[in-house]
């Protein structure tokens, strides 16, 4: 097997995930907040969302799914074009509202512009600098196992709050 395939294996788990979690659910269900104050379903989605799409789009040098594709004019929320939701205070988690259909056109877009740009990937590619910023400076190899890490985890946590909810249980 091929890096990239091993990465888009990896990208495809977390849209089958993201796919499962939206089934059925109703809107009310997606913006519970666990505990009242954990993070919804829809902003976990979301989030999870917009933090694939910044990380690849700036990895592969293309404008981001959101701007691009009119995902931010679609969920029309309330914070800055660039916001993928890291520090996010309380009312701006209850700001992400969006149907499950919607949630899910958004991740499935970035998820193709995702496929698109790692299957033309080598294996020498993944060593290429793709942030100066870190010490040590970042490469494009560990930036998408990070990004892949950070949406699994989030989807994880949006299957278990919609577990938390039995009438949109799976």
């Amino acid at each position: 097997m091929k890096s990239n395939e091993l990465l888009l294996d990896a990208f495809a788990r977390i849209r089958e995930t993201v796919a499962a979690t939206l089934e059925g659910v109703d809107n009310e269900a997606l913006v519970r907040r666990p505990a009242g104050n954990g993070n919804s379903m829809a902003w976990l989605i979301w989030h999870l969302s917009r933090v694939e799409d910044a990380q690849l789009a700036s990895a592969a040098g293309l404008e981001q799914v959101w701007t691009a594709q009119g995902f931010a004019g679609r969920f029309n929320l309330p914070l800055s074009g660039r916001d993928t939701g890291y520090g996010h205070t309380s009312s701006q988690v209850d700001a992400v509202k969006a149907p499950p259909e919607l949630l899910f056109d958004y991740y499935d877009a970035v998820h193709r512009q995702t496929v698109m740009f790692v299957t033309g990937l080598g294996d020498a590619d993944l060593d290429r600098v793709v942030d100066t910023r870190w010490d040590p400076p970042v490469t494009l190899g560990v930036r998408l196992v990070s990004t892949i890490a950070d949406c699994l985890q989030h989807v994880g946590q949006a299957a278990y709050a919609r577990g938390l909810n039995p009438a949109s249980a799976v």
